[in-house]
């Protein structure tokens, strides 16, 4: 996961020129239209941007999703049929926008980022979605297509719940909603994640584990880049003046303010967490550094006193009446022995050993 994406493409360009920052795609952009009411419901994939203008002035809550940004063209498209700002679509183009809210009086922009955590892989991946809130309509602007909005489909075409009597400000909430709540299941691989590297740097630490701590600890940046934010989004969209959002949404969006505080606390605990595992983790290694020097200077201190009187006895001077002696070989390898024996004793007394 990169912390950060490469914008050095728009240096020198004016403002609204469109130039898409991120992942190279080649598939094709797809669009997917969802228009309905509390009485009726019609889905339908649009093959060109032109197919979803009828919708523009239904009086019935359509859902426009886009699923590729990496096509200019049909962003420039969009925003010609919908009337969208260039500063706007600029910024759905680039990939690497903080989670924000604008209000373009006539409609609402909202950038929040959606993540997901691929077990196979074992790594966290993220997405920007762009979501404009307008009288009647909904569009959303994704990097790829798949999404954590089936839910929000389900409950759409099923008509269970409010969705189908609400407005588009309840459409917008749900799928804010549907984003936060996966940040919960997100949080639940790392919390996982983050015990078993507990257990393993307390037990058998690894440079593969260090890989791991850092790789972790890197993403709890880039999560608390992406998720901070949102909370001022949120607060901004519920409080603000927009005829757009109606009182009986405000609830709603207070309790997913609520959800991303939540969010954002456990962010905080776990840069703790993983910052203290990484002190264990070193003091682990130091220990065990620590160990391995106490043994050799324990081999290296008994062999000392042998060394020096192998030393003495090794110098073969002519006149020297212990080499002379019948049991002077055998009496030095006593000597020998008990001085071991005795420093051995010494250091289990001291508690070194």
């Amino acid at each position: 996961m990169k912390l950060y994406k490469r914008s050095s493409k728009k240096a020198g360009l004016s403002p609204g020129t469109l130039v898409h920052i991120g992942e190279k795609k080649t598939e094709e952009v797809n669009i997917s239209m969802i228009d309905y009411d509390e009485s009726q419901i019609q889905e339908k994939d649009a093959a060109t941007v032109g197919e979803c203008l009828p919708f523009k002035e239904k009086p019935t809550v359509t859902w426009i999703n886009v699923s590729g940004i990496h096509d200019v063209t049909v962003i420039e498209e969009f925003g010609k049929a919908f009337n969208i700002h260039p500063l706007l679509l600029e910024d759905i183009v680039h990939s690497d926008q903080r989670p924000k809210l604008e209000d373009y009086d006539d409609y609402l922009f909202l950038v929040l980022r959606m993540l997901r955590y691929d077990e196979a892989k074992e790594e966290l991946q993220s997405e920007q979605v762009s979501l404009i809130l307008g009288p009647n309509f909904v569009i959303t602007f994704q990097e790829r297509e798949g999404d954590v909005f089936d839910a929000v489909r389900a409950r759409i075409r099923n008509g269970k719940g409010k969705i189908r009597k609400m407005g588009c400000d309840y459409l917008t909430y749900a799928l804010i909603d549907s984003v936060v709540d996966h940040y919960f299941l997100v949080f639940e691989k790392y919390g996982e994640k983050i015990e078993v590297l507990q257990d393993e740097v307390l037990s058998q630490p690894t440079p593969e584990t260090l890989q791991v701590i850092q790789r972790t600890k890197r993403d709890m940046i880039f999560l608390r880049k992406s998720v901070w934010p949102l909370r001022e989004a949120i607060n901004a969209l519920q409080r603000g003046e927009s005829s757009l959002v109606t009182d009986n949404v405000n609830i709603y969006l207070r309790d997913v303010h609520d959800h991303t505080i939540q969010v954002i606390d456990t962010i905080e605990t776990f840069r703790d967490i993983i910052s203290g595992t990484l002190d264990v983790y070193l003091s682990s290694v130091s220990n065990k550094m620590n160990a391995v020097m106490k043994v050799l200077t324990i081999i290296a201190t008994i062999f000392m006193p042998m060394t020096f009187i192998a030393g003495i006895y090794g110098m073969n001077f002519k006149y020297m009446p212990e080499l002379e002696w019948h049991w002077a070989y055998p009496v030095i390898w006593a000597v020998i022995i008990v001085l071991g024996v005795l420093m051995l004793m010494g250091f289990k007394r001291k508690k070194w050993l």
